[in-house]
């Protein structure tokens, strides 16, 4: 039995009022776990509060047993530095080096020298194939390298677990699927637990795990399981139409 490593227990997801209600599924470690849905439906609401930037207005969010909200402040440090992130427009600072923005999170957070954070930081960009970039800066490389030198970023602090915001948004099937083969790579070699919100079917057919879906009608979880149970044997017609796309 895999451990799990993310509890989401009852939580109402939204800002004023919820947008999605009654949500809790459990991440195991090891997986690839994909949040998926149509627009509106309350994906990237949800990942904002997995990642603490907002409290759930009801319910409750633990990673590896730590709760991000409603504990001591030392708890939620400690969840807070289980994981990495990367946005879906890769948010690296475009006045610094690649090499210079993946050192960014060690230098906030440890108090490496400067030569062993670059050290480090050279290794991760090798994890991501990057490793020749290093002195480039953002502008200089094209979108699917921006998408991997923010992984090997939220990589920086070998986290335990690795949130991914739409990473295959705005990129060719041939440089996605070579972003597909990296993240299988990165579980695989360096053991990361990988929560990824998308709506790319390719990419959920070739590397999740599991799957829930969230409805922006029922404003709820309405499907939970693996993409070939979702797509062959859902009893909701939407949740088949999403992953047959009829119409």
């Amino acid at each position: 039995m895999q451990d799990t490593v993310i509890t989401v227990k009852g939580v109402d997801a939204g800002y004023e009022t919820p947008v999605i209600r009654d949500i809790s599924f459990e991440v195991r470690a090891g997986e690839i776990f994909v949040i998926l849905g149509g627009s509106g439906c309350g994906k990237s609401t949800l990942l904002k509060h997995m990642i603490g930037l907002n409290p759930p207005l009801a319910g409750e969010i633990r990673l590896m047993g730590d709760r991000l909200f409603g504990g001591s402040q030392e708890e939620r440090q400690r969840a807070l530095r289980r994981f990495g992130v990367t946005y879906q427009s890769g948010a690296l600072f475009g006045s610094m080096t690649l090499l210079e923005n993946v050192c960014l999170p060690m230098e906030a957070f440890t108090d490496l020298p400067r030569d062993a954070r670059y050290l480090l930081g050279e290794m991760k960009l090798e994890l991501v194939g990057l490793k020749a970039y290093a002195g480039y800066f953002p502008s200089d490389i094209s979108g699917g390298m921006k998408k991997r030198a923010a992984i090997a970023r939220a990589m920086a602090l070998d986290p335990r677990i690795l949130f991914l915001d739409e990473p295959s948004a705005g990129l060719d099937p041939v440089t996605s699927a070579e972003l597909d083969r990296l993240i299988l790579r990165l579980r695989d070699t360096q053991g990361v637990t990988v929560v990824m919100v998308t709506h790319e079917l390719a990419s959920i057919f070739a590397i999740a795990d599991r799957c829930v879906m969230l409805d922006k009608q029922a404003q709820r979880l309405i499907a939970s399981g693996t993409p070939a149970e979702l797509r062959d044997h859902s009893e909701r017609p939407s949740v088949r139409a999403f992953f047959n796309r009829e119409g």
